[in-house]
């Protein structure tokens, strides 16, 4: 007797793997992401992402100091109190709910800037760079999402950790809007790309 297997992706570290003979997806398969880093006193604005389709949240005003989640799985509000808090939220698929351990890393408010924001190169060379953050809580990496891809020049790439490859194609300036987050602090900045 022959059965058909659905297939799902990796995701980072969470996955659901169904394979003969092995059990269902446990509760702490559910979400794509289980551990949330975010500073005191900046507000919250992330969500819950569930791997399978049709699961829903069941609000929680009582996550974290100050924070809670809605039935959409929408994280809101503004951490009041640094710390660790390990949670249970319910997600139910139909009647049948079950509970997520989800933990809500706080950090202390220590402000941040970035460092060098301008890179020169030349049309046709390798670019090697990468866009430093000065201060910020120890041990917290940034993310670097850059918000209008259509000014990134040509053969360039710019990454979510910040660092600057790829072969320009052309000289020119380019000005490139990025948005640099620490542990939920988030700021706009603007990456000047000079090719030669």
């Amino acid at each position: 007797m022959c059965a058909l297997l659905p297939v799902l992706p990796t995701v980072g570290t969470k996955a659901i793997r169904l394979a003969w003979g092995a059990p269902q997806a446990s509760p702490s398969d559910r979400l794509l992401e289980d551990v949330f880093y975010v500073t005191e006193g900046i507000e919250v604005s992330r969500n819950l992402m569930p791997l399978e389709k049709g699961i829903t949240v069941q609000a929680a005003t009582d996550l974290a100091p100050g924070v809670g989640v809605d039935a959409s799985g929408r994280l809101y509000g503004t951490p009041e109190r640094t710390g660790t808090y390990n949670v249970p939220v319910r997600l139910c698929s139909g009647q049948a709910c079950a509970e997520e351990r989800i933990t809500f890393v706080v950090l202390r408010n220590v402000p941040w800037s970035p460092g060098t924001l301008t890179f020169p190169g030349r049309a046709g060379q390798r670019l090697d760079g990468r866009i430093q953050v000065n201060g910020g809580p120890s041990g917290v990496i940034p993310t670097f999402t850059v918000t209008s891809y259509e000014v990134v020049p040509a053969g360039v790439t710019i990454g979510p950790d910040g660092h600057i490859g790829g072969v320009p194609t052309a000289p020119g300036v380019s000005r490139v809007p990025m948005r640099i987050c620490v542990a939920g602090n988030c700021a706009g900045v603007v990456v000047t790309l000079i090719i030669v």
